[in-house]
């Protein structure tokens, strides 16, 4: 009879503090500017892609909020541990097409508007800590800001959750990977419009961008010692 295997956990870097000045990659201590409510550099980063979303967008839409509600809920758990250990959260999130958009528009449109989306984004809503990133199209990186964001932070490791996972996470994975990050997608923190798509998206970016897909319960955050890429 075969042994069980014991369940695995991950293991991220956390960010010890100290007052020199390290180079790339390293942990730095807070910067007086930000008050205290986001690290002025981490090795990891938690990527939260259109989670600030309407789901009234075409057919589709029920279909994948189906999905992204059980993930959003997952999402939400693992942002609160994430935050505990000082790991920033950065939105990355469609403009819908409306270039006059803002976080806080967004926001209380999903909400105010009584939107399907709205208990996703209740649950999701961004803290006064978070960073935020308007993205016009698929990725997170196409004609945004957020490469020189995550390399102000000296990011090395990134932690992609959202939604879809067959189109704008993986289509960040892609850019993400080209540009030589660590890649960590929960697998339960990635909705699509079906399982089965959702399944074979995850699958692909394991097998070509080398990303670890485990459970978002399996990271563990708090038992990291040292700063670092895993």
């Amino acid at each position: 009879m075969a042994r069980e295997k014991s369940p695995v956990v991950r293991t991220l870097p956390a960010c010890s503090r100290t007052t020199n000045k390290p180079a790339r990659g390293a942990c730095t201590e807070e910067h007086p500017d930000l008050h205290g409510n986001a690290p002025d550099s981490s090795p990891v980063a938690l990527l939260l892609i259109d989670v600030i979303n309407d789901f009234e967008f075409d057919e589709g839409a029920a279909a994948l909020f189906q999905h992204a509600l059980p993930a959003a809920k997952k999402i939400a758990a693992l942002k609160e541990r994430m935050t505990q250990a000082g790991i920033p959260a950065i939105y990355v999130n469609d403009n819908f097409g409306k270039w006059r958009s803002d976080l806080s528009r967004l926001v209380s449109h999903c909400i105010d508007d009584d939107t399907r989306g709205r208990p996703i984004v209740e649950l999701l809503k961004p803290r006064a800590e978070d960073y935020f990133v308007l993205k016009p199209k698929e990725s997170g990186f196409y004609s945004t800001t957020l490469d020189l964001l995550l390399q102000h932070l000296q990011v090395r490791t990134l932690v992609l959750a959202g939604f879809a996972g067959d189109i704008c996470v993986l289509i960040t994975a892609s850019d993400a990977h080209l540009r030589d990050y660590h890649l960590i997608i929960p697998r339960d923190c990635v909705a699509s419009q079906s399982p089965e798509q959702n399944r074979l998206a995850l699958q692909y970016i394991e097998r070509v961008f080398e990303a670890d897909v485990t459970s978002s319960e399996e990271i563990d955050l708090m038992g990291a010692h040292a700063c670092g890429v895993l």
